[in-house]
């Protein structure tokens, strides 16, 4: 069932009551019945003189968001639940510099100010490639960005840091951090429950409990939450919803505090992600004259997708849509995902009077299984790709930061982290795998391709990556003068990393041809190598900020931050000889170099926050994964460095609490970013020859960064009586277009969008909640990601929007 007829009418419900709301609020906060600051933005009170203070861990210790120099969103777990964000993906339409791209949760890319991970494509899953946005929860580093891609379970607020953190954070993060904290045991009897239905027999259910296990010495906490949602793509071959929902986590915490300067927070929790996921769905075809300027043919209308003569043609094969909107697939291959993750943490705090002492102890594990139809058509081209994993990570911090507000002011520590990664890669190819490869004739002379010569050929076998990391860092913040503060900051980080790649092939037909045997090769081969990097780095920042007056902060500072060197654990690309090219096993560490200046302020009694930055951010050696465009297949990607990249841009965020019962908030990203020197890099898909091709896209603008986008949104609260109150949320995220694939093709572009969600309820003062609420209210259509098919036929794949979700929310705290 789709619940469409209960989605129609609940949107004319929410349309009547939220659309007036937004054309005067145009905006997105609040609870009137807590006062917090979100995204540098405040959220209303039942009392309007209340302070509007934040604290946050930006820096490793307790601080006001407002008296830090530099710029970071923050996000409440109230606003999470009012706004219905249940995981990363959704907090990007929060947060207007956070961009989050997906087609599966092993192929999740971030990217702040557009910097971080390159666009999803196979690339993601390379397990020898580090993020460069850090993704942390309750500080411990997740080292796959694919544990991102889980909803969020029981959230105190979500802080996402801008710009390089090379200080000090648990990895350098060139490009910024989301460092989320989850709600902790309290001493006090509490619990609450949430259960919500909404269409496409979306369901989830939220719980939680917390409260003294042994006075006020031991206290402990248990949070569960389970989703499950209909699929929204359908397969007309099998009569299958695609793109399903199942996701369970479950996570239990004690709290002993035996003093009042010690205590220790054991947690434990364990996520699950099993669904029938994740595919995408025919966006557009690459065409292409047939011959260039330069005389080079362009590849062959035989080689091409489309057309009368294009592989389409030959297999009598038309997509069930070319309208991605119409949400239809016909893939043939098995489709699922099977992942889960989890691990234990321990966290010590020691208040030694003048300084706290801190150590963090963390292992994790994340398994990954999937099966995915890599072709995405119904022609029976691939008919198995999976890469079964195992992540195991351990991490130990020790960190000393002084208490309270004194003219010297510090953070030191030492960190340790150890990941072993194992992989399984599996491709299998099917019965129209060579026509479509390779087509009808190969060789010279040419010999005739039979149409089996790939039947059941395929790979197996098994990577092996491993990583330590050592670090110390220290910072101070001094005030020489009174409402002056210059802050410094260093970190050093030594990191080894080895790799071993070791595949074979089986299966195809046997033939003693050499030419065939060559063709075979060209779509996969047997790879052995081992690889290893050693990398040292120092990196840091400084501050000057000034405290204008009790409610304006301006401050300049200068960030350096390195990503360390990477191993290509997917595979090498071909040489000229048609062997793999081992030169390519390692690429260089990415470093970057950030200014940026602010001004923070509070005026009219705090009720307006008003917040606005300007930075640009030079990184060398740019960590991308490229493809290489002479393979026949194009299925090996493979990291490689950039000379240069650039971005500027600036920033601004405000919050008005308007009157007692209403709030208003807005924020706006602006970025140019480009390649500033990238000569030699893979074409866009509208220009690849028949034989080798290399592309000048320097001065091109970065992929998966719109140049504009901005947040509005608008909280209302009305007392009824004595009995509770009525309330009313909207926010809406607006994106500019964006190239969806790093070599600019047009055929790749994304065009601008808006998003809105809003829900209307009742809250009693009894403590439950009813509520309505919608997500993409207007339905609007958009691409959330593209995809260019493997073996360059010219064929895009998307994956398309949510259509509009509504549903109704029962809630429940005590």
């Amino acid at each position: 069932m789709r619940g469409h007829d209960f989605t129609r009418l609940s949107a004319v419900l929410l349309a009547t009551t939220c659309l007036p709301m937004m054309a005067n609020a145009q905006t997105s906060a609040a609870n009137p019945e807590q006062t917090r600051t979100e995204g540098n933005v405040a959220q209303p009170s039942a009392d309007p003189d209340t302070s509007m203070e934040v604290i946050v861990t930006a820096r490793r210790r307790a601080e006001n968001a407002q008296k830090i120099p530099g710029s970071l969103s923050v996000v409440s777990g109230a606003l999470l639940d009012r706004s219905y964000t249940v995981n990363t993906q959704q907090l990007a339409q929060l947060v207007p510099a956070l961009n989050y791209s997906s087609a599966n949760p092993r192929n999740t890319a971030f990217t702040i100010r557009g910097l971080g991970s390159s666009v999803v494509a196979v690339s993601q899953a390379n397990d020898g490639l580090e993020p460069g946005v850090g993704y942390y929860v309750d500080q411990v580093y997740h080292a796959r960005p694919a544990t991102a891609a889980f909803d969020f379970s029981d959230i105190e607020q979500v802080e996402v840091l801008r710009g390089p953190q090379g200080t000090l954070f648990g990895k350098n993060s060139t490009a910024g951090a989301i460092n989320i904290t989850t709600r902790a045991p309290t001493f006090t009897t509490e619990g609450e429950a949430e259960i919500s239905y909404a269409s496409y027999n979306f369901l989830q259910v939220k719980g939680a409990v917390s409260g003294p296990i042994i006075g006020d010495t031991l206290a402990g906490r248990v949070s569960v939450v389970s989703t499950r949602r209909d699929g929204v793509i359908d397969n007309v071959r099998t009569g299958r919803d695609q793109n399903t929902i199942g996701n369970q986590a479950i996570r239990g915490q004690l709290l002993f505090r035996p003093s009042e300067v010690f205590q220790v927070k054991v947690s434990a929790d364990f996520t699950n992600f099993q669904s029938n996921c994740c595919t995408q769905v025919y966006y557009n075809v690459a065409t292409r004259p047939g011959s260039g300027t330069d005389g080079r043919l362009f590849r062959t209308a035989t080689r091409q997708f489309g057309g009368p003569t294009g592989l389409a043609a030959q297999f009598n094969y038309a997509p069930p849509s070319t309208n991605p909107y119409d949400r239809k697939t016909d893939i043939d291959a098995a489709l699922g995902v099977d992942t889960n993750e989890g691990g234990v943490g321990v966290i010590a705090d020691w208040n030694l009077g003048a300084a706290t002492l801190t150590s963090v102890s963390a292992w994790r594990f994340w398994n990954w299984d999937a099966d995915n139809d890599r072709d995405y058509t119904g022609i029976p081209i691939q008919t198995e790709q999976h890469i079964p994993s195992r992540q195991d990570q351990y991490s130990q911090e020790l960190r000393l930061a002084s208490n309270g507000d004194r003219k010297l002011s510090y953070v030191g520590g030492l960190y340790f982290f150890r990941q072993r990664v194992i992989g399984r890669p599996i491709s299998i190819y099917g019965p129209a795998a060579a026509r479509y490869l390779i087509g009808t004739t190969t060789g010279t002379p040419a010999v005739a391709v039979p149409s089996n010569l790939l039947d059941g050929y395929g790979t197996d076998g098994r990577t092996d990556f491993r990583s330590d990391s050592y670090a110390a860092f220290g910072e101070v913040n001094w005030k020489p003068v009174d409402r002056l503060t210059l802050t410094g900051g260093l970190r050093y980080t030594y990191e080894e990393k080895e790799g071993t790649y070791d595949t074979f092939t089986f299966g195809g037909l046997q033939t003693a041809n050499a030419a065939l045997n060559a063709a075979k090769l060209s779509i996969l081969r047997r790879q052995n190598y081992a690889a290893s990097d050693k990398d040292g780095a120092l990196t840091g920042r400084a501050n000057i900020a000034y405290q204008a007056t009790d409610g304006i902060l301006a401050y300049a500072s200068y960030a350096r931050g390195e990503k360390s060197g990477g191993i290509n654990m997917s595979g090498l690309p071909l040489n000229d000889q048609n062997q793999p090219a081992i030169g390519t096993a390692v690429v260089r560490p990415e470093k970057n170099t950030a200014y940026e200046i602010g001004l923070k302020t509070q005026l009219f009694d705090n009720r307006l926050i008003f917040n606005v930055d300007g930075y640009y951010t030079r990184v060398t050696d740019f960590q991308a994964n490229v493809t290489d465009t002479r393979a026949a297949a194009a299925l090996r990607t493979y990291l490689a460095n950039i000379p240069k990249v650039t971005v500027r841009g600036f920033e601004a965020d405000a919050t008005a609490l308007v009157t007692r019962n209403l709030s208003l908030r807005g924020s706006v990203a602006y970025a140019d970013g480009k390649f500033n020197s990238y000569p030699a890099a893979p074409c866009p898909i509208e220009r690849i020859f028949n034989t080798a091709a290399f592309c000048d896209l320097s001065g091109q603008r970065l992929s998966s960064l719109p140049r504009w986008s901005y947040t509005l949104g608008a909280d209302y609260n009305q007392p009824i009586a004595d009995i509770g109150s009525g309330f009313v949320h909207v926010d809406s995220n607006t994106r500019t277009r964006q190239f969806g694939d790093p070599s600019g093709s047009a055929f790749t572009v994304i065009n601008g969008y808006t998003i809105v969600n809003g829900s209307i309820g009742f809250r009693s003062k009894q403590g439950w909640e009813l509520a309505v609420f919608s997500r993409n209210l207007l339905n609007k259509d958009y691409i959330q990601n593209v995809t260019i098919q493997a073996g360059n036929s010219g064929l895009i794949l998307a994956t398309p929007s949510d259509p509009r979700t509504i549903g109704l929310t029962f809630r429940i705290k005590q």
